[in-house]
């Protein structure tokens, strides 16, 4: 392309030709430059000299500097080649002066020519849109600075064109509801309703029926709608009709939403508030009054004329008149000083009623100045004439009490010696102790000393108190305190905490032997005590514990003397016990069995192994007796004497017996089903059991054939002791077919009297009766007594403990009619007894100790 070698003009100078971009510069409207290779203006039309306000391009620099600063980096992207036909580029160009202006400008490169060999290297063409443009970004401006008022404000726009069934949500009002500006959203009502509370829809369709229809061009109306997140949230809606269609209705709404979800709970919490107040207002009877100051306007309410009983709507004199004429003068002073001095004050007067009554009244009242510059005085009263006078009636108490406080004084030390001591001994109680003993707790381990406890029950008492009367019983423990006061020392202390019970604390250094001081008290309660001309006699069980070191635990002491008492009762009265370590192991350890005992019970673990009876004559099986045994889940088949004691104490005795009835039951219908022989089962039971008034009713649920049962009760719980519970459980035994046995005869006390009483079917000679007669002539004769006086009452006579062949030989002579031992059968499992009855092993070797099966040699009978 060919470039002009001097100035512009010389170069047009040099041709008349003239070239086709001047041609073109001078028929068109726009404003054209041409360039050169180093964008200079080589050429421009007058439209483009007009738009820059000069009269020459001389005046002009080069196009670079033509433009404002903040553009000039798009020019080497405009004027590229590959560019220059895309649209136009909108720039702001740069006058001498300085002033900038908005254009749209295109960079043309133009075809070369053959006649155009002056032909610039890029034409700009562009037209001017400054005051558009400026338009548009001042329209943006306010757009924005709306925009960002409205979201700074919380409100969320929307705009519903039912024209162009277009709608627009704003970001706001999409975070309002948890929605994202990008989600889509069905807007259409039967959809959007679906999110509104069911409580609100009626209203909100209603307003959204009176804006489209044009009832209204603007509304407002609130309301809940469903977040995203599932709570609700409170909308205030707002809407305007901004264009109408043309058959007059709204064809535009457009409006803002606003959360007022915290305004709406403000409310809810101030409401109720209000309420609260009110209804304490109510409840406490406060009565409110407000005072215009500059008008004397008076306002009292309901409760503040009932208070002072007006008949009369209030006035500003009203309270003054009602006032009692002895308060009135600093009544009023209060007031007046209060206003003076524009601070709260409190006062208190009386009032003469409308019916004439007298009544104290507290106020409280502070001036104010409202927002319209009144000034004003509000207040409370309320009515304290009931505290007014229990005050005057407290003062003339007090008035007497000070007056009798020497008196009074006097009681109440009787009344603290009273309450800390018992009123027959005179010594300290159990109250008493249990404050001393802790202080004693503390003083021990600080001096490093040792604290002792030593448990005291008196033996015999209660048949002294139930054989003499209670006075007697009165003067026995009068006597035991005076023996523990004269053993005590001065660091010791005595307390009788209940019934014949007595705690003696020894604290001191641990020398002192606790041993020789039981026997000390021992041996002086057995010492005779005459009453009435009686001799009586008693005695005294102590337990003994204690301790020293620096963490005494007062309480445990307590416990361990306790449980030492227990066990020197358990031991034979009249003794003393220590707790020991071996102690305290043996109680962890029936611990665990009294918890083995009560869940094997829950779980059936109870069982009856069985003994046989063989007729004396014939050695034939006539029954067995049903011995309870105890599969223990670790220790595996123990007997009685393993766990009696315990589920003694556990009262659980009569539970067992229980079980291992209904169980025998089971097995004896078993054999019988099986046709073994065994006509009959014999049961001990229990004093528990045989004193318990279910016993009848339980018996008649099982299903027991005549005969085919006995129960044996041990000789020392029924002999010449028998309450009416016991007589009426016998007879119900006889009624429903259970036969009696005498269990243990010839150890108790029975009488022939109570044989004959209770008429037994069978008597069983107790097995240390039975042992000597091999070798013992008089034993012999002893027992043949026993069978004789059983053949004279038609009761039938079994020896137990029959082990040897002599005890069978012997106990058969002397006519005994059944037996039973080790000589002939062992107990065993109700598994075993078939066999045991169909292989007659017992026959084989006539008396002989045999063991029908060696897992059970550790069973002992019961």
């Amino acid at each position: 392309m060919a470039k002009p070698s001097g100035s512009p003009h010389e170069a047009v100078r040099k041709t008349d030709h003239v070239p086709f971009y001047r041609r073109l510069f001078a028929r068109s409207s726009f404003a054209f430059a041409a360039l050169d290779t180093e964008r200079r203006i080589i050429d421009a039309n007058d439209a483009l000299l007009r738009a820059f306000g000069i009269s020459s391009i001389e005046e002009l620099p080069a196009f670079d500097a033509c433009i404002s600063p903040a553009h000039r980096a798009i020019l080497p992207f405009a004027t590229r080649q590959e560019l220059t036909e895309q649209a136009p580029w909108e720039i702001r160009l740069q006058r001498p002066g300085g002033d900038e202006f908005w254009v749209l400008a295109s960079f043309i490169e133009p075809p070369a020519l053959p006649e155009d060999d002056l032909a610039p290297d890029m034409i700009v063409q562009f037209l001017d849109v400054d005051e558009r443009k400026r338009n548009a970004l001042e329209l943006a401006e306010r757009e924005s600075r709306w925009n960002h008022a409205l979201e700074s404000a919380g409100q969320g726009v929307w705009d519903h064109d039912f024209a162009r069934d277009q709608r627009f949500y704003s970001r706001q009002w999409c975070t309002i509801r948890g929605r994202q500006p990008h989600e889509t959203y069905d807007s259409a009502l039967d959809e959007w309703i679906g999110n509104v509370h069911p409580d609100d829809r009626e209203h909100v369709l209603a307003a959204i029926a009176r804006q489209e229809s044009g009832e209204t061009s603007f509304s407002v109306f609130c309301y809940r709608e469903r977040h995203k997140h599932g709570h609700w949230v409170w909308i205030e809606s707002r809407g305007a009709v901004v264009e109408y269609g043309p058959d007059g209705k709204p064809s535009r709404i457009a409006g803002t939403d606003t959360d007022i979800t915290d305004r709406k709970e403000a409310e809810e919490r101030l409401s109720q508030m209000s309420r609260r107040l009110e209804l304490a207002l109510d409840v406490s009877r406060v009565g409110v009054f407000e005072v215009n100051l500059r008008s004397n306007e008076v306002n009292w309410d309901d409760r503040m004329i009932e208070m002072y009983d007006l008949r009369e709507k209030p006035d500003i004199g009203s309270w003054e008149r009602s006032l009692h004429p002895d308060d009135r003068h600093l009544a009023e002073k209060k007031v007046a000083d209060g206003l003076a001095n524009n601070a709260d004050f409190a006062n208190a007067f009386r009032i003469i009623r409308g019916d004439g009554e007298i009544r104290h009244l507290r106020g409280r009242a502070a001036p104010y100045t409202d927002m319209t510059g009144v000034p004003r005085l509000i207040g409370a009263n309320w009515d304290v004439t009931e505290d007014v006078q229990l005050q005057e009636e407290l003062k003339h108490a007090k008035d007497l009490a000070e007056a009798r406080n020497e008196a009074l004084e006097v009681a109440r030390a009787r009344i603290e010696y009273t309450s800390l001591h018992d009123h027959l001994t005179g010594l300290p109680n159990r109250r008493y102790l249990d404050r001393e003993i802790e202080e004693a707790a503390r003083r021990a381990e600080q001096n490093g000393s040792r604290l002792a406890v030593l448990h005291i029950d008196l033996d015999r008492f209660k048949e002294i108190n139930d054989t003499l009367g209670h006075d007697a019983g009165d003067r026995m423990l009068v006597h035991a305190a005076s023996v523990l006061s004269e053993l005590k020392s001065a660091t010791d202390f005595v307390a009788r905490i209940g019934g014949d019970e007595f705690v003696f604390l020894s604290a001191g250094p641990a020398g002192r032997n606790l041993a020789s001081l039981a026997e000390a008290i021992v041996t002086a309660m057995r010492k005779p005590v005459t009453f009435n001309g009686h001799i009586c006699r008693f005695g005294a069980s102590v337990g003994i514990a204690s301790q020293s070191g620096t963490a005494i635990d007062a309480r445990q002491l307590l416990i361990n003397a306790d449980l030492a008492l227990y066990r020197a009762k358990n031991r034979g009265r009249s003794r003393h016990e220590f707790f020991t370590s071996d102690f305290q192991a043996q109680i962890i350890t029936n611990k665990q069995t009294a918890d083995d005992i009560l869940s094997s019970v829950e779980q059936g673990r109870f069982l009856p192994y069985y003994q046989p009876k063989f007729c004396a004559r014939t050695l034939d099986i006539v029954g067995v007796e049903t011995l309870a045994r105890w599969n223990h889940p670790t220790r595996g088949i123990l007997a009685p004497d393993t766990f009696l004691k315990i589920a003694e104490d556990l009262d659980c005795v009569a539970t067992i017996d229980r079980i291992v009835l209904e169980k025998s039951l089971a097995d004896f219908a078993e054999w019988r089903r099986l046709g073994v022989g065994i006509d009959q089962i014999s049961v001990n039971v229990s004093s528990k059991r045989l004193h318990d008034p279910e016993l009848g009713r339980s018996l008649r649920t099982l299903d027991i054939a005549p005969k085919s049962l006995s129960f044996e009760l041990l000789e020392s719980i029924f002999l010449d002791d028998c309450d009416h519970v016991v007589l009426e459980n016998l007879a119900e035994i006889r009624n429903l077919g259970i036969e009696i046995e005498i269990d243990d005869f010839g150890t108790g006390h029975a009488s022939i009297v109570s044989l004959m009483k209770l008429r037994p079917r069978r008597l069983k000679i107790d097995r240390q009766l039975v042992k000597p007669v091999s070798r013992s002539p008089a034993q012999r004769k002893l027992v043949g007594t026993i069978i004789e006086i059983g053949r004279s009452l038609d009761i039938e006579v079994i020896a137990e403990g029959v082990e040897t062949p002599a005890h069978v030989a012997i106990m058969r002579d002397l006519g005994c009619d059944s037996l039973q031992g080790y000589a002939l059968a062992r107990p065993m499992p109700a598994e075993a007894i078939p066999d045991f009855v169909q292989q007659q092993e017992w026959r084989k070797v006539p008396g002989g100790i045999r063991d029908p099966q060696d897992s059970n040699r550790r069973a002992t009978i019961s």
